[in-house]
């Protein structure tokens, strides 16, 4: 949570074409509300001027350096996005991920090591945060996130998906759901209490984010999304999913079957996975093909949530209470759209309850097939 809000100072100094330079827990402070702030500019400079780095001198705490600026090499927005990718391992780990005799040493590890995997030292973590972790952290520059507000982005959708699936949280992850827009914040649990005092985040950030993430994670149910008592009218809250009801749906296909055998994979909250469909040389060739996900009660679904590895394919959203045979038995409760890499489709059910609700794929776009890694719905919960 407290990185989602170092996140949000990152992507306002950028927005004025400013580089820290020197992200790490020394440098955040916690206001009297319980606020990360990111503070010291003390080696920022402007983007519009030349000089970010000197020959043969690393500017920036080696310990959260980015490879690029270990290197002497022109320092950018990414270059921040990677330090406090480092600062989010230490809060979880409880320590940095690369040591050695000298600075230059620790240095050069990270450029030439991986990022160990945060799941070694905290096997109860989500493979979602893994994930966002690595992308955040990788080698390259380019290979990160465009921007430190796309990270944040990332962030608030994996926290709120984990905190729906655990379906509670207890005092120490009040700034988890804080530092959530109120749309993303409404799928978590909600009602903590908030921390009052001013302190370095080089201490309290190990301490209570740690805490906080291993509350939203640890409990996580493979195959289901908890439900949490929302505590505001209105407010929406993820629907529990009947694990033995997801399932491929080809009406129009030759066997009539899409790689039925994977379509537990969208539902088992890990991002490495996915349900995929068959490989189409020439476009889809046919109406449609899809994946429905069954509730474990009748829902009047409000958004449904996708995550995609192959973004740009187009998709409806239809909902039934029984399985028609074809396309025409469901009822259309999303027009068509093109899905982002991650999604949320608003869902128009006019207040009826469904059983089933159906992603079917009606174009490939630019790939030749179409996968769902994660997929969830929410509910809106009545005054």
């Amino acid at each position: 949570a407290y990185a989602i809000e170092i996140g949000r100072g990152l992507t306002a100094a950028h927005a004025e074409r400013l580089v820290h330079r020197d992200v790490k827990p020394q440098n955040v402070l916690i206001n009297d509300e319980g606020e990360a702030k990111v503070t010291d500019f003390g080696i920022a400079r402007s983007l519009e001027q030349d000089g970010l780095t000197a020959p043969g001198n690393v500017l920036g705490t080696t310990d959260y350096v980015a490879p690029e600026q270990a290197l002497g090499e022109p320092v950018t927005e990414r270059s921040d996005i990677n330090s406090l990718g480092i600062v989010l391992y230490e809060m979880l780990t409880g320590d940095v991920p690369f040591k050695a005799d000298t600075q230059v040493g620790v240095a050069m590890k990270h450029v030439r090591e991986p990022l160990p995997d945060v799941r070694h030292s905290r096997p109860e973590l989500s493979a979602l945060l893994a994930a966002v972790l690595e992308r955040a952290t990788a080698k390259d520059a380019g290979s990160r996130y465009a921007s430190a507000d796309e990270l944040v982005h990332e962030l608030e959708q994996v926290l709120a998906i984990e905190a729906a699936r655990t379906g509670e949280v207890t005092g120490e992850a009040t700034s988890v759901l804080r530092a959530l827009p109120e749309e993303t914040a409404r799928v978590a649990p909600l009602g903590v209490r908030n921390p009052r005092r001013l302190v370095a985040a080089g201490v309290l950030l190990a301490v209570i984010v740690a805490v906080g993430l291993a509350l939203l994670f640890n409990r996580a149910e493979p195959g289901t999304t908890g439900s949490a008592a929302p505590e505001r009218s209105g407010a929406l809250a993820a629907v529990r999913l009947q694990t033995s009801s997801v399932r491929d749906y080809d009406p129009y296909g030759d066997d009539r079957e899409e790689h039925r055998e994977d379509a537990g994979n969208a539902i088992d909250g890990i991002r490495g996975t996915d349900w995929r469909t068959e490989t189409y040389r020439g476009g889809l060739q046919k109406r449609g093909v899809g994946l429905y996900v069954g509730t474990r009660a009748p829902a009047a679904v409000s958004r449904l949530s996708v995550i995609t590895d192959t973004p740009g394919f187009e998709a409806e959203v239809y909902a039934a209470n029984s399985i028609p045979a074809g396309i025409e038995g469901w009822r259309k409760v999303a027009e068509r759209t093109t899905l982002a890499e991650s999604d949320r489709i608003r869902i128009d059910t006019s207040g009826r309850r469904y059983r089933y609700y159906l992603v079917w794929i009606v174009s490939l776009g630019e790939e030749s097939n179409a996968s769902i890694l994660e997929l969830t719905l929410q509910q809106r919960q009545p005054a």
